[in-house]
């Protein structure tokens, strides 16, 4: 029992004894203790995790296995990375709101304890190693001092390279010891610094540095004791791949991953904090032939889950671009984009409330209302935006983008997928360039993209490998799942258990049994064996409960005659069978 209800036990018995809980049964109070206890160590898991069962495991393959099946008959090959990556590659490449959903890992060790003994060490060795100049200026202290105290405190610190963290500053760090110099100085006359000895100034360093750690430590310590970072998804870390493995790749290279990815979202209904992500890119080629490929692929696997009538939205960074210009808010593109992405959500009213929140004129606004009711075939639509962005030349490169895509996809058509230019769909990542795509489930669910991806002309850039484009798209794995279920569009044979179970009579009949599985099993045939000799009745309740549709017994008349009794546990038909028989009758 754990020591805390160890000590509420014997807190029970002294009140007893000095007659204020006497009317207590101990052995009901031990009896509610040990249940709370019971109940609140019982294991869980994290919110925004799941556990999977034998049966969605097998649904979750049959998905996986077709959008698999279909990269490669696309001509991707596969590729993996690591869970977690260093935190410089994913930071700042997601934007401002995606940065702060990533999952970052503490550093083992003492970090925590080094970052706070170093900070009370500087905080000591500033005081001190300015002490006599202090004292003569004293009462005339001004900001000129301070300034020339920090100079001089922080070059001669940064020179002597004897401190943990402090070796080789950053721009973080020296900004990090002007926060605390700054706070020394501010405290010199108000606690009489100056005047202590120096074992004195130990321990009153210990004492005020306590508040002051709270302050510096979200300010700057995470910084510190995190430097790796859980992947938010697959395509930042297959562009590190390409520049990390570029001289071993054949460009164009086209690639497929499917692997789990983790957010620090708010968990809700097909919005998780792990899930997985199934991705396929082209990079090294600026060819628009790439993206009409894509929507085909789109369009091939969820014909294959039997998903009728999804749509694939596509639209254009250009022309968001070319949309900011025209309004006259160029230099607001990532906030116009972010919150126009946010129609479906939020509303045009909320929208139109956010771009005002980011600095976007009621003006500008009010020239991209039409955008809000967007309506027409795609051709119509691409015509009225080639109207809108006649003046910007980064929009009609969009444009005519847009209409080479939609043309030809059009022209080959597709077999269930429909195809919409949606202009509110800006996706709020920062490195999308050209096209854009989101998938949205059949109108009969209530779900959220089922599959997304875009156009980056240098995502490789950011790590030193410049003009690399590529274009990518993405599936939902958990969404689409939870798509097919609700529509029940899983197969039966999906969640097929064992064709059968041996019977279990003992030690010779279980060896007999044996050489038959094993050559069923050679066959192909799934077949399985209860381990123990348990009653006959346990053992036929278990395959029923497996929802194993044949028992096999073999007892001491079927081994002499080299045969086996084959038991339909659906219709309790029972069929005296050679081996022969029994694998024809399994297959």
């Amino acid at each position: 029992m754990p020591k805390f209800v160890n000590r509420i036990i014997l807190k029970i018995r002294y009140l007893q004894r000095i007659r204020i809980w006497s009317f207590f049964n101990t052995s009901e109070i031990l009896n509610l203790i040990s249940n709370i206890y019971t109940m609140a160590s019982k294991p869980s898991i994290p919110k925004g995790t799941r556990d999977f069962s034998p049966t969605e495991v097998a649904k979750r393959h049959y998905i996986i296995q077709i959008i698999k099946s279909n990269f490669e008959k696309f001509g991707f090959q596969p590729i993996e990375t690591p869970s977690f990556e260093n935190s410089e590659t994913l930071m700042g490449k997601y934007g401002e709101e995606g940065d702060r959903l990533i999952f970052k890992i503490l550093n083992s060790g003492e970090y925590v304890s080094k970052f706070n003994d170093t900070l009370v060490e500087f905080i000591r060795f500033s005081i001190l190693y300015h002490k006599d100049y202090l004292k003569k200026k004293n009462e005339s202290f001004d900001m000129k001092d301070y300034d020339f105290l920090y100079k001089k405190n922080l070059s001669t610190y940064l020179k002597s390279k004897n401190l943990y963290i402090f070796k080789d500053a950053t721009v973080s760090e020296i900004e990090l010891l002007d926060d605390v110099f700054y706070f020394i100085l501010k405290r010199l006359k108000k606690d009489d610094l100056l005047s202590k000895s120096d074992s004195e100034l130990d321990d009153f360093v210990k004492i005020i540095f306590a508040d002051f750690y709270y302050e510096l430590k979200y300010k700057y310590l995470t910084g510190y004791i995190s430097e790796k970072a859980l992947r938010y998804d697959l395509t930042v870390p297959f562009a590190r791949y390409v520049v990390q493995h570029q001289n071993d790749i054949e460009f164009p290279f086209k690639r497929y991953q499917i692997q789990p990815v983790w957010r620090a979202d708010r968990p809700q209904k097909g919005r998780f904090r792990e899930f997985f992500q199934c991705d396929a890119d082209v990079v090294g080629s600026k060819s628009l032939w790439q993206e009409v490929e894509l929507v085909q692929l789109y369009d091939s696997v969820f014909s294959a889950l039997g998903l009728k009538e999804v749509t694939i939205k596509i639209n254009n960074r250009k022309i968001l671009s070319g949309i900011a210009e025209v309004i006259g808010a160029s230099d607001k593109l990532i906030d116009f984009t972010v919150a126009l992405d946010k129609l479906d959500k939020i509303g045009e009213d909320g929208v139109k409330k956010e771009m005002m929140e980011k600095g976007i004129s009621e003006e500008a606004i009010a020239k991209v209302q039409p955008l809000f009711h967007f309506t027409g075939t795609i051709s119509e639509k691409i015509n009225q935006l080639s109207v809108l962005l006649a003046e910007s030349n980064e929009g009609m490169k969009g444009v005519e983008e847009l209409r080479f895509i939609c043309d030809n996809v059009t022209q080959l058509g597709l077999s269930t997928a429909i195809l919409d230019l949606d202009v509110t769909l800006a996706r709020g990542l920062n490195y999308y360039t050209g096209a854009i795509f989101e998938v949205a489930p059949p109108k009969s669910v209530s779900m959220g993209s089922i599959g997304g991806g875009g156009r980056y002309d240098d995502l490789t850039g950011i790590f030193g490998l410049k003009n690399m484009s590529g274009v990518g798209i993405s599936f939902g794995l958990d969404r689409i799942y939870l798509v097919v279920e609700e529509l029940n569009l899983f197969p039966d044979t999906v969640t097929e258990t064992s064709k059968a179970l041996f019977i279990n009579y003992g030690e010779s009949e279980a060896f007999y049994a044996m050489k038959a599985i094993k050559d069923l099993r050679n066959s192909g045939i799934k077949v399985e064996m209860y381990p123990d000799n348990a009653k006959v009745a346990k053992q036929f309740q278990h395959a029923d409960k497996r929802g194993i549709p044949f028992a096999v017994t073999a007892g001491e008349q079927e081994m002499a005659s080299n045969s086996f009794l084959l038991k339909n546990l659906a219709n309790g038909e029972q069929t005296s069978v050679d081996f022969e028989g029994l694998k024809n009758a399994l297959l």
